[in-house]
This record gives C-alpha cells, structure tokens and sequence, in this order.
C-alpha cells in the first residue's frame, strides 16, 4: 500500500535550519511529483514547494523561496525539504503529499496520498 512517512521536524530557534525527509513506499517516488504543504493551528494549509517528476524542475511558496529547497534521492525513494534560516511564521505541521502543483491554492486540497505530518517549531 501507498505509504508516506515524513520526519525531521523539531523545535528550532530563528535563523537555524532544519532537513525533513518523506519515505515513500508502495510506489516508486520517480514517477510522481511531489510537495510539501503545511498548516499552522487556526491557519488553512499553505502549499510550501512542489518538485516535478519529469525535469526536475521545483516551485516555492513565496514565503519560503530563497530559504528552502526541495530534492529527492530516488535510491533512497525519499524527498527532502532543506529549510534554512527559519523564522517563527515557520511553525506549522509539514506535511508531504502526491501529486502537487505550483497552483497552490487548489493544489492543498487536490492531492490524493499524503503522511501524518511532522511538527517544526520554531521559537527562541
């Protein structure tokens, strides 16, 4: 069965870093795109990057472009999200889900497999 996994979250204080990882299972990661979206308590969830399956090529939300970077290691079947120099608007759940687009706003709603999320904090 399909299966996503997501880990590496953890409280962080501003301006550190931190790298979530998603293990897929149950199909192979290649041959779909992948994103990660997140969601803070009272807020709708914030479609954060989208990696494509074909070319590679990456989209970011705008809050988090310049600061994170999606990649995978299709050995491992495994996508990452490098986040950098985090700041308190930061702290959500992140959650990775397939397929995803850079249309956002549909795309958070739009998804048909995802994991249980990983919390990051971030806070002095």
């Amino acid at each position: 069965q399909v299966q996503l996994v997501e880990s590496g979250g953890g409280l962080v204080q501003p301006g550190g870093s931190l790298r979530l990882s998603c293990a897929a299972s149950g199909f192979t990661l290649d041959d779909y795109t992948m994103g990660w979206f997140r969601q803070a308590p009272g807020k709708e969830r914030e479609g954060v990057s989208c990696i494509s399956s074909s070319d590679g090529s990456t989209y970011y939300g705008d809050s988090v472009k310049g600061r994170f970077t999606i990649s995978r290691d299709n050995a491992k079947n495994t996508v990452y999200l490098q986040m950098n120099n985090l700041k308190p608007e930061d702290t959500a759940v992140y959650y990775c889900a397939t397929p995803c687009s850079g249309s956002w706003e549909v795309w958070v709603y739009g998804y048909d497999y995802w994991g249980q999320g990983t919390q990051v904090t971030v806070s002095s």
